[in-house]
């Protein structure tokens, strides 16, 4: 099965886009939205990152860590390698910000990720990761929160934990609901269509602990910007998205204005208005990932007060 640079159509994102805020029902909504908690800010900026970890050939962020998800941006030499392994119960998936990777993922022939890959392995099914010559290498990694790994019996796992042989069942390759191993943004952009809102939106991962979704477009392509749209909020889970392209505004409860660009990070927790928009004369794309497939998205109705 060919992967590098496979970018399929899923009609199941028009199942999980928000659907029009037709629907009244009373909310719970704290006066005050919750406090960010370490390691988790409104803006994650990748050049503050990268200006931090100057003259660090290797080096790991942690920058999501709550309930639902977990994500770390990672930076390798070249060359380096992980061992074979696997999540015996969640899907995990990295997006790459520089540099060259080669996946090997079980069933699946063999590529390399470049900036604006975006790379996803299911459950149970072994994968290994190598930087190409002339790194280093950097991308951000996600996992289900609690994720475990395991290895394969012929591959040594770390030191610095207790391991026992065990035997297991595995079904390896459950991809399902349109998930593929390997997107680009490139493609992804020249394949784009506006959508009545001026969004063009792909899902791209779609799994019952976690959702994630491609979101492009052009500001001039949207309605005018009215500066007091408080946008909607999540009341079970939060949200956060990496850009990867252009220019993003966010309006966020309680946070001054953020203008966020390449490879920056936003976080948004649960019951917290936020609203996204594309921002600047050049088209923007932003990733959104949070923990479920069919998230709601809550609007405030004035007129039903």
């Amino acid at each position: 099965m060919r992967a590098a640079g496979l970018f399929i159509a899923c009609s199941a994102v028009l199942a999980q886009r928000s659907l029009p805020p037709t629907d009244a029902a009373w909310a719970p909504k704290p006066a005050s939205p919750p406090a960010y908690t370490t390691p988790h800010k409104p803006h994650v900026k990748l050049a503050e990152l990268r200006k931090k970890h100057a003259g660090e050939r290797e080096w790991r962020e942690q920058v999501v860590d709550d309930a639902y998800l977990s994500a770390a941006y990672v930076q390798a030499a070249a060359a380096a390698a992980t061992p074979k392994r696997f999540h015996p119960e969640t899907r995990a998936w990295w997006v790459v910000l520089g540099g060259g990777v080669r996946f090997e993922i079980e069933g699946v022939e063999a590529f390399v990720a470049r900036k604006g890959s975006f790379v996803q392995v299911p459950l149970q099914t072994v994968y290994a990761m190598t930087v190409e010559a002339g790194g280093p290498a950097l991308w951000l990694e996600v996992h289900v929160a609690g994720a475990k790994t395991l290895y394969p019996r012929e591959t040594k796992p770390p030191a610095g934990s207790d391991w026992i042989p065990v035997k297991l069942g595995r079904r390896k390759g459950l991809w399902g609901e349109g998930n593929r191993p390997h997107v680009t943004f490139d493609h992804f952009v020249r394949s784009a269509k506006p959508d009545e809102r001026g969004l063009s939106v792909q899902q791209i991962v779609k799994d019952d602990r976690g959702a994630v979704n491609f979101i492009y477009g052009s500001e001039k392509d949207l309605a005018p910007l009215n500066p007091k749209d408080k946008g909607h909020y999540h009341p079970e889970a939060p949200e956060f998205w990496i850009i990867m392209g252009g220019q993003l505004r966010y309006a966020i409860e309680g946070q001054p204005l953020i203008i966020g660009g390449w490879g920056d990070l936003v976080y948004v927790p649960p019951y917290t208005f936020h609203a996204p928009r594309f921002h600047g004369p050049e088209p923007a794309c932003r990733v959104s990932m949070n923990g479920y497939p069919y998230i709601s998205h809550l609007f405030e109705d004035r007129a039903g007060q």
